[in-house]
């Protein structure tokens, strides 16, 4: 298959990750028509045998890393600075490549890995720093709504390594809503079933009709949720969880403002 075959069904996903690290459209489509000349110049760079998406990234990060000013802190235009842009410039260059590659186009660690050319654990710090980066520019504070008190407590250590203040851990639906009666939070993590019965996400639910908030679920049946038959949450960990998933998780929640699905 040719190079341009290869390549044609990942151009619209490369061509938004490049808006997203210059901050434009007219910025990042022309890296994009670049990497491609390049790439027409030189194929050889370009290994067939690998997953094509994965290749024209790594040419891509490859070309973007080689002209020193994109190893700086980007400025992008004012009129570029919407929301998610504003937090992009602030992360540092390959922290923010890696962040990108994990939260926007869904690469694996082992992938964003092979795309920078760095290991495992240097991915895996950086993306950790760019958690650390996000939440000091929206540090806000978390209620925790989960029954369990050893995964609550560990989930409040998380919270706070990441800079941002626990307001409640509720163990049920009734303790929940009172939290945030009496005090509004910046986000929710929330377990499904809590300790009396009741839903956690109808908890969530009742919240969201009064509330605009980034909201986390964390549930070890995973599949009552990932049907795809209703609206369903946008950010979803599956028990028992890894540290560096709920900071990656919380991060991308942070940096999206997006609320779960009702």
């Amino acid at each position: 298959m040719s190079l341009v075959a290869n390549t044609a069904p990942h151009l619209p996903y490369l061509r938004r990750f490049a808006r997203a690290l210059t901050g434009g459209q007219k910025s990042g489509d022309a890296y994009v028509v670049s990497v491609l000349e390049a790439l027409v110049e030189s194929p050889e760079t370009f290994d067939p045998d690998n997953d094509p998406r994965v290749e024209l990234f790594k040419a891509f990060c490859r070309y973007w890393n080689s002209i020193p000013v994109n190893l700086t802190r980007t400025e992008f235009a004012p009129d570029e600075l919407h929301g998610t842009s504003r937090r992009l410039e602030a992360l540092t260059p390959l922290a923010r490549q890696a962040f990108l590659l994990m939260a926007v186009e869904d690469f694996s660690p082992a992938e964003i890995a092979y795309v920078l050319g760095r290991s495992e654990s240097e991915i895996a710090e950086l993306i950790d720093q760019a958690g650390r980066e996000i939440a000091q520019q929206v540090a806000t504070d978390v209620l925790i709504i989960e029954d369990e008190p050893l995964i609550a407590m560990d989930i409040e250590t998380l919270v706070k390594s990441l800079g941002h203040s626990v307001i409640g851990i509720a163990r049920t639906h009734r303790e929940a809503i009172d939290v945030v009666n009496s005090r509004r939070p910046g986000l929710i993590l929330a377990d499904i079933q809590l300790a009396d019965g009741s839903s956690g996400l109808e908890a969530v639910n009742e919240m969201l009709e009064s509330l605009s908030v980034p909201v986390v679920f964390i549930t070890a049946y995973p599949e009552r949720l990932l049907t795809g038959e209703r609206p369903e949450p946008a950010f979803l960990i599956t028990k028992p969880f890894q540290p560096e998933t709920v900071k990656a998780v919380i991060s991308q929640a942070l940096f999206f403002e997006r609320r779960a699905g009702r």
